[in-house]
């Protein structure tokens, strides 16, 4: 009798049964997502309570030193920064500081009077009208703007509508939170974010992104051109202040993740003031683009749905950087993704890739 024929197939049987086991179908989607978009390195944490923390560390952090990408790489975070600057106007609110309807012409003594109708609440949810400075002259970093300039540069653009009218997603908005906080606290910006919310939630390797300062297992930002080449980024870069210039871990943003959702960080009042949807002044809730699901805007962060799951959450871009910061809160799901890549949609579009392969199943 021939026993070659069934050992050899219970041996590939076995062998199909213990890839299957090992399969990992959340690294398999980010390695093709990071080929087929050319992107050198990623870190993504994924968190769903009582079930799963996962990691995933993949590629490079510096092409030139081939250093790889581990839990202590830090990568610049881009406009998940403006959740930190929301933070800091809600906490002086709570400490009965500031309103959130009060008209900014009241902190800032060098602003224009065609801003007395802009209030707190508008800059939050880029109903200011403001002008983005993002593609206007002069406000690189190398400028090294002091707030008066920064104000005396702005205030000469027109708004782009009235106040509280519509919404545009508005950078400018959001340095000049980063002033009020500064004016209101008599702190720096970013000492006021160091000692109420880095050193709280122990996030040990939040910074600003100063090029110039030392940052210890700093991620290199890359471009990917036309001639299939990677490229360091430029580093003429708009300075972006409190509207995008932190960088982080995946792991020091799952502990702010963590303190948003357990109240460490503000009251449950606060956070559901922030998570609730803006309305324009006409009584409409503001809607972020045309085709549903459209979604929404509260203070930093865009409330939406995928595949019918409640999601809220925001990307991140800058020069040679992807990011995005995702809650899909009736799953009790967080995914944070951080890579370095010039493709700037990417982090947040894979972070919706990745989200239905932990949703619940729940009853129609």
């Amino acid at each position: 009798m021939n026993w070659s024929r069934p050992l050899n197939l219970a041996i590939l049987i076995f062998s199909i049964l213990t890839l299957s086991l090992h399969a990992d179908p959340v690294r398999d989607l980010l390695q093709t997502e990071m080929q087929k978009h050319h992107v050198p390195g990623l870190a993504c944490k994924i968190i769903q309570t009582g079930q799963t923390d996962e990691n995933y560390f993949i590629g490079t952090a510096n092409l030139e030193w081939q250093t790889p990408v581990t839990a202590e790489t830090v990568f610049e975070i881009g406009s998940v920064s403006k959740q930190f600057a929301a933070a800091a106007i809600l906490l002086l609110v709570e400490d009965g500081k500031i309103s959130l309807d009060d008209p900014i012409n009241k902190f800032f003594t060098n602003a224009p009077a065609s801003w007395s109708n802009i209030t707190v609440r508008h800059l939050l949810t880029h109903t200011s009208g403001l002008k983005n400075y993002d593609n206007l002259a002069g406000f690189e970093l190398r400028q090294h703007l002091t707030q008066a300039q920064f104000i005396d540069k702005l205030a000469v653009q027109p708004l782009n509508f009235a106040p509280g009218a519509n919404w545009a997603y508005c950078n400018s908005a959001f340095n000049l939170l980063g002033y009020l906080v500064e004016n209101v606290s008599r702190k720096k910006y970013w000492d006021f974010l160091q000692t109420r919310l880095f050193t709280p939630l122990q996030m040990t390797h939040t910074t600003i992104r100063e090029p110039s300062q030392v940052i210890p297992h700093r991620a290199a930002g890359y471009l990917y051109n036309t001639n299939r080449l990677y490229l360091n980024r430029d580093y003429d870069l708009t300075d972006l202040f409190a509207a995008g210039s932190i960088v982080s871990t995946v792991d020091d943003l799952a502990r702010w993740d963590a303190a948003i959702t357990s109240n460490q960080l503000l009251t449950k009042s606060s956070r559901e003031l922030w998570w609730t949807p803006a309305q324009l002044a006409n009584g409409s809730t503001v809607r972020t683009g045309k085709n549903p699901p459209a979604g929404s805007y509260g203070f930093a962060w865009f409330i939406t749905t995928l595949q019918g799951h409640r999601n809220i959450g925001h990307s991140g871009i800058t020069s040679g950087f992807s990011a995005a910061n995702e809650f899909y809160p009736d799953d009790q799901l967080t995914i944070i993704i951080l890579s370095n890549t010039d493709e700037g949609v990417f982090a947040g579009e894979l972070a919706k890739k990745v989200a239905p392969l932990f949703f619940r199943k729940t009853d129609k």
